[in-house]
């Protein structure tokens, strides 16, 4: 019985480290909430470094405060800071709009599909049915 009980523990600690939608630091093994984007401007030679965009971009990467506040640009390079106090960001009505549709669909009951009505296949003359395949008899056969 104190098996079944952990297990079930694992298995919730899994079920919310799953659920959890927040948006993690891009630096290896570093699980911190990230606080800011940074972009790289190849043409200018530039390291952009702003508060979190609203979207998670491919060419972007979010980082925690402490690898924003400790970011260093190659040599040569410039490193534009947009913001420099990070604040941890706060849900906006939009997100809790989201999650509250979210909600009120996954909540909705599921409607059932008709069922599909089968299709008479046209009778061939001197059509022979065997399980799924079928023997057509062509007209130089008797």
């Amino acid at each position: 019985m104190l098996r079944r009980a952990c297990v079930r523990a694992s298995v919730l600690r899994l079920t919310v480290t799953r659920v959890n939608l927040s948006r993690k630091c891009s630096k290896t093994a570093c699980r911190q909430p990230a606080v800011a984007t940074l972009t790289y401007v190849y043409s200018d030679r530039a390291a952009v470094l702003g508060p979190l965009a609203t979207y998670a971009e491919p060419h972007s990467y979010d980082l925690c405060s402490k690898h924003a506040t400790g970011l260093t640009a190659p040599r040569g390079w410039d490193v534009v800071r947009l913001a420099t106090d990070f604040p941890e960001p706060q849900p906006t009505p939009d997100d809790l709009l989201a999650l509250a549709d979210a909600v009120r669909e996954a909540g909705r009951p599921r409607r059932a599909m008709p069922e599909a009505v089968p299709i008479a296949e046209p009778f061939v003359a001197g059509e022979v049915r065997r399980g799924h395949l079928r023997v057509l008899r062509g007209s130089s056969e008797g």
